[in-house]
Parts: structure tokens; sequence; C-alpha cells
């Protein structure tokens, strides 16, 4: 087999399989996607570009690494990710789109589906945030295996109306460059009980996006917590959102309440851009045949009264459920991942909004 080029077309999986310590080399420079299903879709150069990072220096390393057979030096500056200085911050971050994740009922799998979400789209080379809007029970960090607090530190431009600095938060990154901001990233200690009244989920949302540095992101996604009051309305109402995705299980109990979601929607004048049924069925892995465990799908009745089209009915997968678990979602290699994204790419090209960017002030 020929030697493989190292260049920035270069893809990172076929990099990393035949030159092993390349994994090495991109992880010094904390290219986490070297190890995750990103880099089946990813060349270094994009890679590079998704992190912040210059790809010259990376290359550099990679190539001297083969010749010496170890990770060379790496200086910081060229680890250090080209981000916007605090000092620079001017409260003007502009998301190109906001898809919020929304069913009405707990336990049906947004978080999930928004981290599929997610992944798909980052497989597809755009720049992704999270805003994990489930404020009393984030899921969000621990699906990607996130666990250190963010940082936090004064904007040196504005201030708290009583004259002290207004905090800045960083948001977490996660090994395939998505941006994640989590009321369970302000603490070490992921079981935390955050007891907090509406009011003031409601405002540490809004915090949650005009507080922090993000990129300029193609992809701004809310998680947003069950029911139809204070932190959905937030959202929906103080975000130039592209429209809804709303997520349900076949349960008619379930239904019932993701109706009542998408009534909600409609009534602010938002559109539904599509529908996705959680836990829809079961594939028995011997004998290929699915199993309606939880009873016949809805998931065609909530789009006719949603008047969206389904996305995807997502089976009961425990490969899913392991890799969630262990925070390693971005390792999921299922198209699941690209259906979804698809059929979201597809749905905003049908419901365009003003060409207008988001602008949080």
């Amino acid at each position: 087999m020929p030697e493989i080029e190292i260049a920035p077309q270069t893809n990172i999986k076929e990099l990393v399989a035949q030159l092993p310590i390349a994994a090495e080399v991109l992880t010094a420079f904390g290219l986490g996607c070297s190890g995750c299903g990103v880099s089946k879709y990813e060349n270094v150069e994009q890679g590079a570009r998704a992190h912040g990072l210059r790809v010259e220096p990376i290359l550099d390393a990679l190539k001297e690494a083969r010749r010496s057979g170890s990770v060379p030096k790496i200086a910081e500056e060229a680890r250090r990710p080209i981000a916007r200085a605090p000092g620079a911050f001017s409260g003007r971050t502009k998301f190109a789109h906001t898809i919020p994740i929304m069913s009405g009922k707990g336990g049906v799998g947004k978080s999930l589906v928004t981290a599929l979400l997610a992944v798909g789209l980052r497989r597809k080379n755009y720049s992704v945030g999270i805003i994990d809007a489930d404020i009393t029970g984030p899921s969000i960090p621990r699906l990607f295996g996130l666990h250190r607090p963010m940082l936090i530190e004064a904007d040196p431009v504005k201030t708290t109306p009583q004259g002290q600095p207004q905090p800045l938060m960083h948001p977490a990154v996660t090994r395939s460059a998505i941006e994640v901001v989590s009321a369970n990233l302000f603490t070490d200690q992921e079981d935390k009980a955050m007891i907090w009244r509406g009011p003031i989920v409601a405002s540490v949302i809004r915090q949650f996006y005009e507080q922090v540095l993000w990129s300029e992101l193609d992809f701004l996604l809310v998680d947003l917590p069950p029911g139809t009051s204070d932190a959905p309305l937030t959202v929906l109402q103080s975000l130039n959102i592209d429209g809804v995705v709303l997520v349900t299980m076949p349960q008619a109990l379930a239904t019932m309440i993701v109706r009542k979601a998408a009534n909600l929607i409609h009534q602010l004048k938002k559109p539904v851009l599509g529908v996705v049924e959680n836990m829809s069925y079961f594939v028995a892995p011997d004998t290929g045949k699915h199993y309606e465990i939880f009873g016949p799908s809805y998931a065609q009745r909530v789009a006719e009264l949603a008047q969206a089209p389904v996305f995807a009915r997502i089976p009961i997968d425990p490969v899913k459920l392991l890799l969630a678990d262990e925070g390693r979602i971005e390792e999921l290699d299922d198209p699941i991942c690209d259906v979804l994204a698809d059929s979201l790419l597809s749905a905003i090209a049908a419901h365009p909004k003003p060409k207008e960017t988001i602008s949080i002030v």
C-alpha cells in the first residue's frame, strides 16, 4: 500500500488507519475528532478549522511524527484556538440557524435527538452549538462526555445594573468541536440539584445565549425541557428561530402531550420543521423482526397535526444507549445521524426565513 499523503485534504480516518501515531498528534492539538465518528467525513483542514486551529502546524507535526515515530513537541501557541478575545466581545453573536428541539413531555429522548442532530450536522462540516435549556434535568454534557466546569470570567465591556462586571462564559467544546452550554457545566458535581424557580430558569437560559463567547455558528440547537411554560416560551419568543423539531414516542399519552406542544408552537406562529419518533420499535438482532414494544406508531398522526414531515422513527438500540451512557455519542456509526441532518436541512430549505442572522443584544 502506498504511503498516505499528509495534506490539508487528507481524510482523518484514513490517515489514522495507515499512520496510528497520527491520532496521538491530533489529540495533542486538541482534535479529539480523530477518534470519533466525524473522522470518517472530515479532512485535516476541516478538522483544524472546526477547532479554530491553523492547519500548517498540524501538518508539520504529522510529517515529523511519521519521520521520527514519536509525537514532536508542539508549541503552546499552535494548540491555542483562534477565538475572539473577551475584550472584543460585542454582544452580537451570529447564528445562521436556530432550532429548538421540543416535546412537551419528559422522557421521550429530546436530548438524544439533539445530540444525534448535532453529530449529523458536524459530519457535514457545519459548525454547531447546543444550549442545554433543560436546566433542572440537563443531559447533554453526559452524552458528550463533558465534565469540566465552564470557564467564566468578567466581561471587560459590559456591567450588571449594580455596576459589577457581567459574567462571560466560554462554552465547553466536545471532541468533534460542538460547543455546549449547560447548567451541569457550572459545577464538577453532575448530580447537584438546581433548585431554581421558573423566572430564574428563564433568566439563566437568556444568559446562555447572551453572555457566552459562542463562535459564529451555522446551527444553534436548543434542547428544551418538558412542558409549555417559562423555559420553552423564553426560547420560542426570544430567538429568531427557523422552526421547531418535535420529538415523540409511540404512546397515546405521550402523543397527546406532544400535540399540546405543537398547538403552542402554532399559536406563536412558528413552524414545526419535522417530527421524530424515538423508541419507535426494536429490531431483534437474531431475526431482524421489528417489535413495537410501546405500541403502534403515532408519528404520522403527530406530523399531520403539526403540518410537518416525519424526519425519522428511531429504534430502541443498545449501542446508542451504551455510547450515550459512556459519553461517546460522537462515536456512533449509524445512518440515523445523516438521516436527521438531511431531513432538517431539507425542512429549512422548505421554510426559508429572512436572510438576516440572529443578533442577540
